[in-house]
């Protein structure tokens, strides 16, 4: 199960592609630092093609598409691909297409009512975003209180100094962040660094969810 998967990795790239040309090597080094798990951004033009290379030319990493908007972005990431969807908000249209279509769809939420909707819609895991805007693990924690089937995949100003706060607790799913994939980086293709932070989200990772008795 594609959602298992982002479970059993437990990070979640989100990257904005500025050249499609850096998809690949970009998979590659995040795969050499155990993350094999992306989210490849719809903020940047390209990003269908970015998804469909990675798929073609990096079968063992798991390509979702995010900031999906639109009814067209969805059909295009899905054609191009993407294994799963995420957007910054709840838009029933989208969800009822993607469920439609057998495709997992991580909504962004922050409130009970979008998290009810959700539920109504047959959704159990959910993206909190943004997540340090709102409130943080707090108010991930105070949420996951009166909804105790469903999970978080947090997002949104998350970086390696917060984010064992999120690992530690298990209605987590997984951490969203952009910390350990700088577009700077990217732009520049220094795929060795890439690769170092990626191996360094992977340990503080596993440091965070082993002090909480998690693994």
């Amino acid at each position: 199960m594609v959602l298992d998967k982002i479970k059993d990795c437990g990070i979640v790239p989100v990257v904005k592609l500025n050249d499609v040309k850096k998809a690949v090597p970009l998979a590659e080094a995040l795969i050499r630092g155990g993350i094999n798990v992306i989210e490849i951004t719809f903020r940047a033009a390209g990003a269908a093609e970015a998804i469909a290379d990675i798929s073609a030319n990096v079968p063992q990493m798991l390509t979702g598409a995010g900031t999906v908007l639109t009814l067209d972005q969805l059909q295009a990431a899905q054609g191009a691909g993407a294994k799963f969807i995420v957007s910054p908000g709840l838009s029933v249209g989208i969800v009822e297409e993607a469920v439609k279509n057998s495709l997992p769809i991580l909504p962004g939420v922050v409130t009970p009512g979008e998290i009810c909707l959700g539920l109504e819609l047959g959704l159990k895991i959910f993206k909190f975003f943004p997540a340090e805007n709102y409130g943080g693990i707090s108010t991930v924690k105070a949420l996951s209180a009166p909804f105790g089937d469903i999970a978080f995949v947090p997002t949104g100003g998350i970086n390696a100094k917060n984010a064992p706060d999120y690992w530690r607790f298990p209605k987590v799913w997984a951490v969203g962040g952009s910390w350990m994939v700088p577009e700077k980086l990217i732009d520049r293709g220094s795929f060795e660094e890439i690769t170092s932070l990626a191996d360094e989200a992977v340990e503080l990772m596993w440091l965070a969810k082993k002090g909480a008795g998690l693994c």
